[in-house]
């Protein structure tokens, strides 16, 4: 590890935080996008390798649905603890602190990363994966990483349109948890960051 890490991360916080404060969704949804393909242009922690980066023209996303936001009320859950196994981080708990209704899309796990820090953690398995998103799904929220929507009391904003796919994706030196049964949907997500058609990896 080294602080160009720490730059990353802070970075990326920060484009969380700037959509955050934007009033309009698209727009800070805009912003997030153009300063995501900077970094992995740009940055020597982007999980690109030189060649890919060298070739980068920008991640492929859905165009933004608005009906895709949602600002979902944490509902409670029984207790469910998930050790997921890394293969740089060891075992990596999770507990489950509720659900969130999604629409039509149906009702997804919400977890607390029990490990130092904690944070929410919320990924997505849904009807694209495999085809046009990556085969292990993809994050809605990750906060103690900075990613973040926002929320009030007991609700989060949960924006589709963020999904976004794990370092994992594009480099095997990265290893990261995957969506439990929890949160699997059998619908497509047909938003958020897609695969580009001849991979760039």
């Amino acid at each position: 590890m080294t602080l160009t890490l720490l730059d990353w991360r802070r970075r990326m916080a920060g484009l969380y935080a700037a959509a955050r404060a934007v009033p309009d969704p698209e727009t800070g949804w805009r912003l997030w996008r153009n300063g995501r393909d900077a970094l992995f242009a740009t940055h020597p922690d982007s999980p690109l390798d030189a060649p890919a980066r060298a070739r980068f023209a920008g991640l492929p996303f859905a165009p933004y649905d608005p009906a895709l936001r949602f600002e979902a009320l944490l509902e409670p859950a029984a207790p469910q603890r998930l050790e997921t196994p890394t293969a740089g981080d060891g075992v990596v708990p999770f507990e489950r602190i509720g659900t969130v209704a999604l629409g039509e899309l149906g009702r997804i796990d919400v977890w607390w990363l029990a490990g130092y820090g904690g944070g929410v953690f919320l990924p997505l398995h849904d009807g694209s994966a495999g085809r046009g998103t990556y085969g292990g799904g993809r994050y809605l929220l990750d906060t103690v990483k900075g990613a973040d929507l926002g929320g009030s009391g007991e609700r989060l904003v949960i924006d589709l349109n963020y999904a976004y796919h794990p370092s994992c994706t594009y480099d095997a030196r990265w290893s990261c948890p995957l969506a439990p049964e929890g949160n699997r949907i059998a619908a497509p997500v047909e938003a958020g960051e897609q695969l580009p058609p001849g991979g760039w990896y």
